[in-house]
C-alpha cells in the first residue's frame, strides 16, 4: 500500500479541492461542539486549552476558537509542510501522536484532539501516545479514527485498516476510560465519570 505524503499536494487535494463532501465547515463544528460539551461537563467549567495532535494545517484552531473566543490552541504534525508554513502562526509544533510524552505541557490542556488521524499512525506510536494520556491527561481526549468496516470516502493510502476493538482494547489497556463518541479520560478525571456515563 503506498503512503501517504503529508506535503502541500496533499492538502491542495483534500481540503482545497472542488469536492465540497471533504470540506470540514459543519462536520469539524459538530465535533467540537460535542468534545467541549464532554469536557466542560466533567471539568465542570468551560475549556480553555486544547491540544490537536495530527493537526494538519490547524483547522480545529478556527473553529474552537470560534466557539470559545480567547481558548489557547497547541498543534502537533508530523508534517514538515505544515510546521513550516503554519508552525509559527498556528502554534503547531513538530511531532506525532507517539511524542506525546516528550510534551512538558500536556497536562495543561483541557482537550487533546485526535482526529480522523490515528488510522494513519504506527500502531507502536498509538500504544505509546495512549500511555502518556492515560496517566498524564487531566482533560477530555477525542480520539476518533475510521476502523475496518467503517465506509469512508478520501485519502486511503498509507492507512492501517485496524478493527475498533483493537483501538478499544488499546486504549483500554492504556488506563484511558470511554465516555462515549470517541471522548476518553485518563486517571485523573476517570474517578469523576458514573458507571452508566462510561461508554
Amino acid at each position: 500500500m503506498p503512503s501517504t505524503s503529508f506535503d502541500k499536494r496533499f492538502f491542495d487535494k483534500w481540503y482545497r479541492g472542488n469536492d465540497e463532501r471533504f470540506r470540514a465547515g459543519a462536520y469539524l463544528e459538530r465535533h467540537a461542539r460535542v468534545v467541549l460539551a464532554i469536557a466542560e461537563y466533567l471539568l465542570e467549567r468551560r475549556v480553555r486549552s486544547v491540544l490537536d495532535v495530527g493537526c494538519g494545517e490547524g483547522e480545529w484552531r478556527a473553529v474552537m476558537r470560534k466557539l470559545r473566543p480567547g481558548m489557547r490552541y497547541a498543534g502537533m504534525d508530523t508534517s514538515e509542510y505544515v510546521v513550516r508554513r503554519f508552525g509559527a502562526r498556528r502554534n503547531v509544533a513538530f511531532g506525532g501522536f507517539g511524542d506525546l510524552g516528550a510534551r512538558d505541557d500536556l497536562e495543561s490542556f483541557d482537550v487533546v484532539l485526535s482526529v480522523d488521524t490515528l488510522h494513519y499512525v504506527p500502531t507502536g506510536d498509538i500504544a505509546r501516545g495512549a500511555r502518556v494520556l492515560g496517566r498524564r491527561m487531566t482533560g477530555v481526549a477525542m480520539l476518533h479514527a475510521f476502523a475496518r468496516g467503517d465506509a469512508y470516502e478520501g485519502d486511503t493510502g498509507g492507512i492501517t485498516n485496524r478493527p475498533a476493538a483493537w483501538y478499544r482494547d488499546t486504549f483500554r489497556r492504556a488506563g484511558l476510560t470511554p465516555v462515549g463518541m470517541a471522548c476518553w479520560v485518563g486517571r485523573t478525571l476517570r474517578d469523576s465519570v458514573s458507571a452508566l456515563e462510561r461508554a
